[in-house]
């Protein structure tokens, strides 16, 4: 942390608790601290008597120190509780201020119409779900020094959306953001670990639009690894005074290329390890978002999968699908269409979305929409042909996905097979073995391979 910027908190902490604030010695005494100085050399170099900092400059400093931190503050300790403390006191614990969407519910079918649902909910939207006991669990964690978050679902559960509201939080916190997708990154830099980093430190620079300087930080005989730790920690993180929230969006896609995953994600775990050892790592947190169970072999000791606060996005319940018909305007009371909707697509977020959107145009009934749903007609029409050329592109998923809907119980896979179904949503772990995500893909795959 900056120490000038360390010193205006600590003196303004220190006015408001009827104390004078730092004053010449004590700077000096602080300054020698963080250089890892003895008392003898900062005392004679600056001028005064070695006792005078030891005895009396020294312990009145500590016990004004320990009074506003509420902890016992030594010459050891300092640095540590300092940094700490004024990292929680350097932005305003302000709250957004959450949408109402029963606002919205009365101009759903009159002047305005919802939009098509596709990709993440605005955050603005009243046909966001809001999964209040996660969120605020989360919103918590994201506060604490050093966290490390790990969002898992396969794609169009959510996790984009509830990403987006994270980062929303914390910006009302005065932390910086910093959003990743690595579905963004080319095939060539995710292969090769060296410029992968190169990649991250570059972009991470420019949305806090500073100088890149990756060649005064980048050391050939140090290697990358370390090369970019020592880039975080001596320019990104020392360069901010709040802290950083690093949102790594499909990180799944680092899976594929083994020699590289292997390196990047203990990379990842000994930077939340730093964070017990070093107060600067601190202000770093870390959001991990994946669609699938990882299978790169990692030692336990190196994952990054094995720490911080999980997150599992589930289907919507059924009180969670009549919610949302509500908010659409859809009268259904007695339970039987959602039943019927959650029977077609287990209650798969996107899936339900898509098929209330669409009953609340009152254009098509749920009945013709059930019927043709499974169809090159119907409302999931290019949904299922995305799919569909997916699994034509990749034989071995095709049968793979062949055996699962074929089965009158759950089935074993193996495991990268069922990490690539898994994350396109196509089929759901049943323990260690896999079932059909839901009847739709049941019904429609099962056509088109006959």
């Amino acid at each position: 942390m900056n120490l000038d910027y360390l010193f205006e908190i600590v003196d303004r902490l220190l006015i408001e608790s009827h104390n004078r604030p730092l004053n010449s010695a004590e700077n000096l005494i602080l300054r020698g601290i963080w250089q890892y100085r003895t008392y003898n050399q900062m005392a004679i170099e600056a001028g005064y008597s070695p006792g005078y900092f030891t005895n009396v400059v020294a312990p009145e400093l500590f016990g004004r120190l320990s009074e506003i931190i509420g902890q016992r503050v030594t010459k050891k300790n300092c640095r540590v509780l300092l940094e700490s403390y004024a990292i929680t006191k350097a932005a305003p614990k302000t709250k957004p201020k959450r949408q109402d969407p029963t606002r919205f519910f009365s101009t759903v079918n009159q002047d305005t119409s919802p939009s098509y649902p596709s990709g993440s909910v605005p955050l603005d939207s009243p046909f966001y779900l809001e999964r209040s006991f996660l969120e605020e669990q989360v919103y918590q964690e994201i506060e604490k020094p050093g966290a490390l978050i790990r969002i898992k679902a396969p794609r169009e559960m959510g996790k984009t959306s509830l990403l987006l509201r994270i980062l929303d939080y914390a910006k009302h916190q005065g932390y910086c953001t910093i959003s990743l997708n690595l579905e963004q990154v080319e095939q060539t830099i995710l292969s090769d670990l060296n410029q992968f980093l190169r990649w991250l430190c570059t972009n991470i620079a420019h949305q806090l639009q500073c100088k890149p300087m990756l060649d005064e930080y980048w050391d050939e005989d140090l290697g990358s690894k370390i090369s970019c730790t020592l880039y975080f920690q001596d320019y990104l993180l020392e360069s901010i005074n709040t802290p950083l929230i690093l949102a790594l969006d499909e990180v799944n896609q680092i899976f594929e290329h083994l020699q590289v995953a292997k390196d990047f994600l203990p990379l990842l775990r000994s930077w939340y390890e730093e964070a017990k050892r070093l107060p600067i790592w601190q202000k770093l947190r870390l959001l991990v978002v994946h669609s699938t169970e990882i299978y790169v072999p990692l030692e336990l000791n190196q994952s990054p999968f094995n720490v911080g606060f999980p997150i599992q996005l589930d289907s919507f319940s059924q009180e969670e699908v009549q919610q949302l018909a509500k908010r659409y305007g859809l009268g259904w009371v007695d339970g039987e269409e959602d039943k019927k909707l959650m029977a077609m697509v287990g209650g798969h977020p996107a899936l339900v979305h898509l098929a209330i959107y669409y009953l609340s145009r009152r254009e098509i009934t749920l009945s013709q929409l059930l019927e043709t749903a499974p169809t090159a007609t119907g409302i999931y029409a290019h949904h299922l042909q995305r799919h569909w050329a997916t699994l034509q592109k990749q034989p071995e998923l095709a049968q793979a996905l062949d055996t699962v809907l074929n089965a009158t119980e759950p089935v074993a896979l193996d495991p990268i097979l069922t990490y690539k179904l898994s994350s396109m949503g196509l089929i759901k772990l049943s323990g260690d073995r896999v079932i059909a995500c839901c009847e739709l893909y049941r019904r429609y795959f099962l056509k088109k391979g006959e």
